[in-house]
């Protein structure tokens, strides 16, 4: 159904996740959750707002991590 979603942190991504990697790996979630690759329109808003919810949620993990004793901050 989707590919897969892979660790957005150092050392395993060798640079910070973008904002576009973030996304991404949100997207792959929320399809693998609702079992939907593309939802129908009547169900369009609520999926994009859980894409959103899920990318600011993993953006604010990322920039909270400590990773081997330093702070993994992304830029944005």
């Amino acid at each position: 159904m989707c590919r897969s979603i892979k660790t957005l942190r150092p050392p395993v991504l060798p640079e910070e996740a973008t904002e576009e990697d973030i996304r991404a790996a949100a997207l792959q979630y929320v399809r693998k959750v609702s079992g939907f690759r593309a939802p129908a329109a009547h169900n369009q808003e609520v999926f994009d707002h859980a894409v959103d919810a899920v990318a600011e949620a993993t953006a604010e993990l990322l920039a909270g991590l400590e990773v081997r004793g330093r702070t993994a901050k992304r830029a944005g």
